[in-house]
């Protein structure tokens, strides 16, 4: 058996997320050919779990599950992994003792007790300048924010558009919805395809946005979307081919 070989790009960039409510991470990029096992000593770095006890989950730009790494010899570019997704990293965060018992009561730090620890996860994030402790990232973030707002609140409800999105064919349909969406980061645009060619019926997480059949609604980041004169695609079902 031959040697398994990365023959797509050599890098993915990758959102990531923890199971830790306060921590959370901008794009980083990682090689293909890197094993989870090496991947997870690497976000054992960024995120401050444990390499030895963290889980990995991968989900996509709309938040959709898409698969676990869960085995620590594959490469990372085995999995189907694209630019943008999420890397959702789920641990304890926090050395255990060896000799765990249920039955001991668990001491819980008050939050001025933690605050003054040099050792916890925050003062590691903090001393190395990461996550949402990283002023430069933290600004950049807040300008795409307020990027994708400004675009959003140019868009009206019943404009036509055109969705461009990477590594997918070019989509018309009509803008349904604009603003934010419970459960995801920024703004979005709700938009009804002319085709099937959606993931949902202008719901997300059991919330109604907009309404339309199944598969034709699809929440989309404003700078994917192309407001203009797009008419409509007539279907003639009776045309013969």
């Amino acid at each position: 058996m031959s040697d398994l070989k990365v023959i797509t790009g050599d890098f993915v960039n990758l959102q990531i997320s923890t199971s830790k409510d306060d921590i959370s991470f901008n794009e980083k990029r990682f090689p293909k050919d890197l094993t989870i096992a090496d991947l997870k000593v690497k976000l054992e770095l960024i995120t401050g779990g444990n390499c030895n006890t963290m889980k990995l989950e991968a989900y996509t730009k709309e938040n959709k599950f898409v698969c676990r790494l869960d085995d620590d010899k594959a490469l990372l570019g085995s999995y189907p992994l694209d630019n943008g997704m999420r890397l959702h990293v789920i641990d304890q965060f926090q050395i255990r003792n060896e000799l765990d018992f249920a039955d001991v009561p668990k001491y819980e730090l008050s939050q001025e007790e933690y605050n003054s620890k040099s050792d916890s996860v925050r003062a590691f994030l903090q001393k190395n300048k990461l996550g949402k402790y990283n002023e430069d990232n933290q600004k950049k973030k807040e300008m795409l924010e307020a990027e994708e707002k400004k675009l959003a609140e140019n868009m009206s409800v019943g404009s036509r558009c055109k969705v461009s999105v990477q590594n997918a064919p070019d989509r018309l349909g009509t803008v349904m919805y604009t603003g934010p969406v419970e459960g995801l980061t920024g703004y979005w645009i709700g938009v009804k395809y002319d085709e099937p060619l959606g993931k949902n019926n202008g719901s997300c997480k059991g919330k109604q946005y907009f309404e339309c059949p199944d598969k034709y609604g699809a929440f989309v980041k404003p700078h994917n979307v192309i407001c203009g004169d797009f008419p409509e695609l007539d279907y003639d079902l009776n045309e013969e081919i």
